[in-house]
């Protein structure tokens, strides 16, 4: 007998010795759908099941998840060498077939399932080893400061991966110990006997223990004690004295720095310094910035200063803390203080109500027609006077006074849809100075132009003599604004005479044919006037004539000159033949 036989005998030996069963169908038997359960953790060389097969069946073979776990042996004994883990493959799908001599298979592959169970090998793990947090001074106790999270990978929901939370060390241990608390189960961390004091001692560093049945972990928890708000901010004066500046001062001038002090604990909401204006400001044209590391608050001109809105600024200011004061305390007279702000008259240039004026008409409006109007003021109270600059075209004048701007010559869509020009308003006296706005006149359209050819059709020929009626397209527009399904024009013929030789045909709303009705015409020139018709509101009407009034029909003729073809041909500048 091998030494390999011996080994599985004896192993098959002790499996039945211990676990008492060796009959059939316990430990052996045909080779069929299994499912078997394995703690994980076990000793390697483990005997799992011995497959039988009947011949010609000689051997067996093993496939799947085997992880370089699983092996079975020719006789069909399956057992795993090495130690299963849970976490890494809690279920391993195997396949196992059993084949003959020439290696072809009898029966399977079968489906074995290995499901392994878990036991208690992961210690629990904190998600961080060390934990920060923080109450307030005088917080209740049962405040909530925050809760610790761990982990435990072996299965959820048994006793191996319930952890429970405890606090196995306070440092220091003043005014006592046991000042906090942590939930057994939740990890949710609280103030637990009294209400804390900075002056005690501004942090506390403690020791929290989480476990499962068999395993230990500790983190590191630091409380930070934060002072509560119960000092007020107090200005070094209350009185800033009388400040006098000129209304054109630059936006974002520094024209003034406050100070206040706060008892607090420095760098913390409860002693950082916002400072508000709440009195004499009520446009917004100041505002104030902290200084985050000096609690300084400088002045700034946010919006521009304004002479005639107003002369005198009777500021006051208020200092406060972000963070609300604790019951009982607060603001007094100490946290306010004032200062008059002067403003000095500077003459401006006059002020249009906006920027740029629109206004609309119709093309067509009578020359005196008032076409819009401009307003602008002069912040000093001066008299005003208007004029146009860029009107090059010369279509409108505006009354220097009033800012009306009137037509006074025939406006044209066509030449310009939308005219531009600028508006100068200059103030009467004083400095003379001036400001500009623009003004926009949209001009909409009126059916003021007749159709007209989109070309000039030049050097048309018919042959001579025509063997069919012949005809030619030609294209028509006008110059109006168009609608957004384009132009519709129709067509006919100038006079009734020509009807019996010609005809005019539409081919859509722009285009059209000439032809010709028979083929008994005379070799000449022929006047074929058209008339193009465009429907609008009024309708208009062109006359048109191809090429430029004149159709020219060419003919060309053949005659014989000493033996030879000779071709004598009407000469033309271009020459498109028409179709026959």
């Amino acid at each position: 007998m091998t030494t390999q036989a011996r080994l599985d005998c004896l192993c098959l030996l002790i499996l039945y010795l211990t676990t008492g069963y060796g009959q059939e169908g316990k430990f052996s038997g045909p080779l069929k759908p299994m499912t078997f359960s394995i703690f994980e953790g076990q000793e390697p060389s483990q005997i799992i099941f011995q497959f039988k097969a009947d011949p010609p069946a000689v051997t067996f073979v093993l496939t799947g998840e085997t992880d370089g776990i699983f092996q079975i042996q020719p006789d069909g004994l399956l057992y795993h060498n090495k130690a299963l883990d849970r976490e890494t493959r809690a279920v391993h799908k195997l396949q196992v077939s059993a084949l003959d001599a020439h290696g072809n298979t009898v029966e399977g592959p079968v489906p074995i399932t290995i499901e392994v169970k878990d036991i208690n090998d992961n210690r629990p793990t904190f998600l961080q080893t060390n934990y920060q947090g923080s109450v307030r001074q005088n917080s209740r106790p049962g405040s909530n400061i925050g809760t610790l999270t761990a982990h435990d990978i072996d299965e959820e929901n048994t006793i191996n991966s319930v952890l429970g939370y405890k606090i196995v060390d306070q440092i220091p241990k003043v005014p006592r110990d046991g000042l906090f608390l942590v939930q057994t189960y939740s990890g949710t961390f609280q103030l637990a006997g009294q209400s804390l004091k900075k002056q005690d001692t501004p942090q506390y560093n403690l020791t929290v223990e989480v476990s499962d049945k068999d395993f230990k972990t500790l983190c590191h928890v630091q409380i930070n004690i934060i002072d509560i708000n119960d000092q007020i901010p107090i200005f070094e004066k209350s009185d800033y004295g009388n400040l006098t500046l000129p209304e054109d001062t630059a936006v974002g001038s520094i024209i003034l720095t406050i100070q206040a002090t706060d008892a607090d604990e420095p760098h913390t909401g409860s002693s950082k310094i916002l400072y508000r204006i709440i009195q004499g400001d009520s446009d917004g044209r100041l505002e104030v910035e902290t200084d985050l590391q000096t609690n300084a608050g400088y002045v700034k001109v946010k919006k521009p200063l304004d002479f005639e809105t107003v002369a005198v600024h009777n500021i006051v200011f208020q200092a406060e803390n972000p963070e609300p004061l604790v019951s009982g305390v607060q603001y007094n007279a100490s946290s306010f203080a004032s200062f008059r702000l002067i403003v000095t008259d500077v003459n401006e240039t006059p002020q249009f109500s906006q920027q740029v004026f629109q206004a609309k008409v119709s093309e067509d409006v009578p020359k005196g027609t008032k076409v819009g109007n401009v307003t602008a003021k002069d912040p000093e109270g001066l008299d005003i006077s208007y004029s146009l600059r860029g009107d090059k075209r010369g279509w409108l004048r505006i009354d220097p006074v009033t800012g009306e701007i009137f037509s006074v010559a025939p406006l044209d869509r066509e030449a310009e849809s939308l005219y531009r020009v600028e508006v100068v308003a200059t103030e009467v006296g004083g400095s003379s100075l001036s400001s500009t706005a623009n003004f926009h006149l949209a001009l909409t359209d009126v059916n003021d132009n007749p159709p007209r050819l989109v070309k000039e059709y030049t050097g048309l020929f018919f042959c001579y003599p025509p063997k069919e009626p012949g005809s030619l397209i030609f294209e028509a527009t006008d110059d109006d604004q168009q609608l957004l399904r384009g132009p519709h024009f129709t067509f006919s013929l100038g006079s009734e005479s020509l009807q019996k030789d010609w005809e005019v045909s539409k081919i859509n709303g722009t285009h059209a044919s000439l032809s010709t009705k028979h083929t008994n015409f005379e070799e000449k020139v022929y006047h074929i006037p058209i008339r193009i018709n465009d429907g609008g509101r009024p309708p208009l009407e062109g006359t048109v004539s191809l090429p430029g009034i004149i159709l020219a029909v060419v003919f060309i003729r053949m005659k014989r000159n000493k033996g030879q073809d000779n071709v004598e041909r009407a000469q033309a500048s271009e020459v498109e033949p028409l179709r026959n």
